[in-house]
């Protein structure tokens, strides 16, 4: 099954609350980029939420809204294998676009086992992306917030936990 790596912004955290995607970049296993694009979330971005990854109202006036991307995500996404830095939060944006993947995997988790710090609970420790980017010794192609660096991040550390096993 062919991998893919998919990444979103969003005007905040919780998409049960109004939450939109602002962003979304899919690269393939090789990183080239399947779709990379602003998206118009039909709503003004929070400054709190502009401040982290910079993406305005005025940048993605003329972007298309998510429903028109829905096949080029389908076709990014369906059959095979989505790999998302912390898939628990960017696969509530999608609740029935990614049902056609193959399989979805959180590189986020993954890489918690792997480095083996574990908290309070017992569990591993989650970790941000630009921690298992700098552990790793990746350094970012563009800014980290944006949809594209961040999917270029999320590839680099599966393809260290593959190297230790992980699939």
């Amino acid at each position: 099954m062919d991998t893919v790596y998919l990444d979103t912004e969003t005007t905040g955290l919780y998409p049960e609350h109004g939450a939109r995607i602002v962003e979304i970049a899919i690269l393939d296993d090789d990183g080239r980029p399947l779709l990379d694009t602003l998206v118009n979330p039909g709503c003004e971005i929070p400054r709190e939420a502009s401040d982290i990854h910079g993406i305005t109202d005025a940048m993605v006036a003329d972007a298309p809204v998510l429903d028109s991307l829905e096949s080029q995500i389908d076709a990014a996404t369906g059959g095979r294998h989505v790999v998302i830095y912390n898939a628990g939060f960017d696969t509530r944006f999608f609740p029935d676009r990614l049902e056609r993947a193959g399989r979805v995997s959180c590189a986020m988790l993954a890489f918690a086992d792997e480095y083996g710090e574990i908290g309070w609970r017992g569990t591993p420790t989650w970790k941000k992306l630009s921690f298992a980017a700098d552990h790793i010794g990746y350094r970012f192609e563009g800014s980290a917030h944006r949809a594209l660096a961040d999917t270029l991040a999320c590839r680099a550390v599966w393809k260290w936990l593959q190297d230790r096993g992980w699939r």
